[in-house]
């Protein structure tokens, strides 16, 4: 069972990283905002295949993937596909 404190703390992490990168789609200048939410939909993908999925519902409304992957090309999508696969990473390291 994991520790329901750890899963409160990445919960709070995903709703922070949500809420600063909001609007991230019309900021492509910014592309530390893309990464943002890319590593705050990784996690959210991660917990979601550990079945935290209601959890992580409960939490935020996670974005519709394709909404930046066809972004991928350009600068701030590459940032959003890192952010996404460290977010996905780290957390199943640290879960």
């Amino acid at each position: 069972m994991p520790d329901p404190e750890l899963l409160n703390q990445l919960l709070r992490l995903l709703a922070s990283l949500t809420e600063e990168s909001e609007g991230y789609l019309e900021r492509e200048d910014d592309s530390q905002l893309w990464y943002n939410r890319g590593y705050a939909n990784g996690m959210a993908a991660a917990l979601t295949a550990l079945g935290h999925g209601d959890a992580v519902t409960r939490t935020i409304e996670p974005d519709p993937y394709d909404q930046a992957r066809d972004q991928q090309h350009l600068p701030w999508g590459k940032a959003y596909e890192h952010g996404r696969d460290m977010g996905e990473r780290e957390t199943y390291e640290v879960f």
